[in-house]
């Protein structure tokens, strides 16, 4: 099914990243890894060649945090890569305490939703070059406790669950407004909530709402059981062509009102693309 494609997949050293990876890999495909930690890069990409040897896997390190690293990490692989099947946007992470980046930006919204931008930016024309690649956007129903101000994007007023559920809405306004230019091509965007799935997302936050992460992912689903919707939306010929929708338990559902805002959407791009000095399409 995915015999001969190549696969790039960000925050794929843990969680549900990873068992997409093993399971696509398992499939046949080749996984390009975008990670940050070389320990648990090198300990992915061990597994990845156990599961399907000899196919080329391979990692690009890059903190995606910071805008010169999407820009380094997409431009490496689009150097390396004559064309990409599937690209995963999954990097992400929750901050209890309100942090800047060198570049300036407030780091949830850097990590979880610029690099979503920079880096299918980067890859644009390898992913228009496989004819019927695929984007698959990690998102989350955490969207639906949002409070949005397209005229705050850097969060002043800062608590760690309300920039994370931001980020998660501008995940589906950047997968709405990208499918919107991708009409005309054979390439798909759409966006998935995983569920509320056991791993160590958000251990590492800190204070309350790393305590509170830790109590709730106890009754959690497993990351099997979470990477299925990306597995599918990566993979499955049900999906093809499908493109703008949002995902879970492998089946299209609506979000908010404000996520399916389309002048909103627009208005994100715009800023998105003036804040990194990245426009296309």
């Amino acid at each position: 099914m995915m015999q001969g494609k190549t696969v790039v997949i960000t925050g794929a050293t843990s969680g549900i990243g990873e068992v997409a990876a093993l399971e696509l890999a398992g499939m046949g495909a080749k996984i390009v890894l975008v990670a940050r930690d070389k320990t648990r890069g090198e300990a992915t990409l061990a597994r990845l060649n156990e599961r399907a040897p000899a196919v080329g896997h391979r990692i690009v390190y890059g903190d995606l945090a910071e805008l010169a690293d999407m820009k380094r990490v997409a431009g490496e692989i689009a150097a390396s890569e004559p064309r990409i099947d599937v690209l995963i946007n999954n990097a992400g992470a929750l901050f209890s305490q309100r942090e800047v980046t060198k570049d300036g930006f407030e780091r949830t919204f850097a990590l979880d939703h610029l690099s979503y931008f920079v880096v299918t930016a980067g890859l644009r024309e390898r992913l228009l070059a496989a004819g019927g690649a695929r984007i698959v956007n990690t998102s989350s129903d955490a969207h639906r406790g949002a409070r949005f101000d397209i005229d705050d994007l850097q969060t002043e007023k800062y608590t760690g669950l309300g920039a994370y559920a931001r980020a998660k809405l501008e995940n589906i306004l950047f997968t709405r407004e990208l499918a919107r230019r991708l009409k005309g091509t054979n390439a798909t965007a759409n966006a998935l909530h995983p569920g509320v799935v056991a791993t160590r997302f958000g251990h590492e936050s800190g204070g309350i709402v790393g305590s509170l992460l830790k109590v709730v992912q106890r009754f959690a689903i497993s990351p099997e059981k979470g990477a299925e919707t990306i597995v599918y939306l990566a993979s499955s010929p049900e999906v093809a062509g499908v493109s703008g929708e949002y995902f879970y338990k492998c089946k299209a559902k609506a979000p908010t009102s404000a996520a399916q805002d389309d002048r909103l959407a627009a208005a994100l791009w715009e800023k998105s693309a003036a804040l990194t000095g990245v426009d296309w399409l």
